[in-house]
C-alpha cells in the first residue's frame, strides 16, 4: 500500500498526512485565538481604551480591539503590536510586562505609541 513500483501511492499518502496535519494545526490556532479574544474582551470591559489596536501573533493570525471589543480580524488599526505566541500569552496572563517585552525586542509596535502604552495599562 505504501510503495508501489512507481511510488504514487506513497506520495498520495504523504500528501494526505500533510493536509490533515495542517487542518489540525489550523483548528488549534483558531482555538487559541478565540480563547485570547475572550480574555481580551474581559480585560477591555473595564474601559480605559479608546482607540483601535491589532495584535499580530506570528504564525497564528490577528486580533483587533476597539470600542466594540476584541475580535478575530486583520483590519487596519491605529497601532499594531507584533509578537510570537509565547510573548502574547505571557502578556495576556500577566506574566510578562508589555513594556519589558517591547524593550527586549519580543514585542514590536507600529503606529501610535501613546495608544500602545494606554493598552498596556488596560492589559495589566
Amino acid at each position: 500500500m505504501f510503495n508501489d513500483h512507481n511510488g504514487q501511492e506513497c506520495n498520495v499518502m504523504r500528501a494526505e498526512i500533510q493536509t490533515r496535519t495542517h487542518q489540525i494545526k489550523e483548528g488549534n490556532m483558531s482555538d487559541i485565538l478565540q480563547e485570547a479574544v475572550g480574555v481580551l474582551n474581559e480585560k477591555l470591559s473595564g474601559g480605559g481604551f479608546d482607540g483601535s489596536a491589532k495584535f499580530e501573533i506570528t504564525d497564528l493570525g490577528a486580533i483587533v480591539m476597539d470600542a466594540s471589543g476584541a475580535r478575530l480580524s486583520d483590519d487596519a488599526a491605529d497601532v499594531t503590536l507584533t509578537a510570537d505566541a509565547d510573548t502574547f500569552k505571557g502578556i495576556l496572563e500577566g506574566d510578562l510586562n508589555p513594556t519589558s517585552a517591547f524593550m527586549t525586542g519580543k514585542l514590536s509596535v507600529d503606529g501610535d505609541m501613546g495608544l500602545a502604552m494606554q493598552l498596556a495599562s488596560v492589559l495589566a
